[in-house]
């Protein structure tokens, strides 16, 4: 049976862990001081070298959970060859999870090693020629390099598996069942998730060996930090509606799509308006999602279109307001959409737009994750002095027509013809 946390004095500071102080420092440097509640209770057990499985809402800081156990025992331990591994679902969460570890991991270690499909193979593999320690990836991407024998695992002592109900959601088991049975029996694993129900609870129950189980609130509700509201528009005034949020907000927005074309849709409304936007989705190539999820947390773009590709294991700070221009296809993708604001302690906002044939998929939205969404009118908008963004043309000027270009590497941009 599953350890349950013992109710130990809570740390309130990072420099209050039995870490490096060389660690210490790199938090200190990258502005790291007080740990959040998943931190502050995972931490310790994952130190300790003991096998933790946690459940919490996303946006609660677990990646720091798992990166700073990391990063003490590659500097505790001295031997060569890679010692954690760390499986992600997508290979935007693999970047970040990689980046973070190379923004803490000072001058003792080396960087981490990147394994995900849509990068270049080679320079994958010289990152682990140079002698990377941790690896974060992707299980497909993974299971190909282990079919060629273009990498092995017998120094490995940890293993993370992050976003695991995502993983199986995606397909991955197969994938990851190869991985682990290519790795020591004797290592530790630490399993972070936003649910732990059936197949999931059944696959990591199999790899871990009495773990330390943490739950941190309901993980099938938004976080109290996110105010939910709900507009009721008719179809055709939806792009009116979304302007008129987005010129409501100061902050990043991120918008969410249902399908593809519908996100190059709205982007490309949006950047006619004037409105510095990008747009992500899984037909894009690496390269230009990579350049606008980049633009969007450097602040060069104010909102981000995305499909659900974006809904988890992408993170950028203090995101203001999440807009749900389509309603989701189930309940948990609501959660993992709104769970992009309200982070770490913050506010945040998160609106859904519906249409009048619509309510009765939002109250049944509703019913699954016990929750009520305000309505707001659209009017009230209006009321609180927010108008339409709307650009008037001189009538002694001849309308312009704008026509999409595409740039390699880039966001939509326009140009007018």
């Amino acid at each position: 049976m599953p350890q349950c946390a013992g109710k130990k004095a809570k740390m309130e500071n990072f420099f209050e862990f039995a870490i490096s102080s060389s660690l210490k420092e790199q938090l200190s440097h990258a502005g790291f001081v007080n740990p959040t509640p998943v931190q502050a209770a995972a931490i310790p057990p994952g130190l300790e070298g003991k096998d933790v499985l946690a459940t919490a809402q996303t946006g609660t800081g677990k990646t720091l959970a798992f990166l700073i156990p990391i990063l003490q025992r590659l500097l505790r331990d001295g031997t060569e060859g890679v010692a954690a591994l760390v499986l992600v679902p997508t290979r935007e969460l693999a970047m970040q999870v990689a980046a973070q570890h190379d923004a803490l991991r000072g001058r003792k270690l080396p960087l981490a090693g990147l394994i995900v499909g849509g990068l270049s193979e080679f320079q994958q593999l010289e990152a682990l020629r140079r002698g990377s320690r941790a690896v974060v990836a992707t299980p497909g991407r993974l299971q190909d390099f282990l079919d060629r024998g273009l990498i092995q695992f017998s120094k490995l002592r940890m293993l993370v598996l992050d976003e695991a109900d995502r993983m199986l959601d995606m397909g991955f088991r197969p994938a990851i069942r190869r991985i682990v049975a290519a790795l020591p029996e004797e290592r530790q694993t630490m399993c972070f998730s936003a649910t732990m129900e059936g197949d999931t609870a059944r696959l990591v129950t199999d790899y871990t060996r009495n773990p330390v189980r943490l739950a941190f609130g309901s993980t099938l509700k938004p976080s109290d930090s996110v105010r939910l509201q709900a507009l009721e528009v008719a179809a055709e005034a939806k792009p009116q509606a979304l302007r008129r949020l987005l010129k409501s907000e100061t902050g990043p927005c991120l918008v969410f799509a249902r399908t593809k074309r519908g996100s190059e849709r709205i982007a490309a409304q949006l950047l006619r308006d004037g409105i510095h936007a990008a747009v992500i989705h899984g037909d894009r190539s690496q390269s230009e999602r990579t350049a606008a999820l980049k633009g969007f947390q450097q602040g060069r773009y104010r909102v981000l279109v995305a499909t659900d590709l974006a809904s988890r294991g992408i993170h950028v700070e203090n995101i203001a307001h999440v807009i749900n221009y389509d309603l989701p296809e189930v309940a948990e993708t609501f959660i993992h959409r709104v769970g992009r604001t309200g982070r770490a302690g913050n506010r945040g906002t998160a609106s859904t737009l519906f249409q009048r044939e619509q309510r009765c998929d939002l109250f049944q939205l509703e019913r699954q994750l016990g929750i009520r969404l305000e309505r707001m009118p659209m009017e009230s908008l209006v009321r609180e002095g927010v108008q339409p963004m709307v650009k008037e043309i001189p009538r002694s000027q001849p309308a312009r027509k704008p026509s999409i270009v595409r740039l390699p590497g880039e966001v939509l941009q326009l140009q007018m013809a």
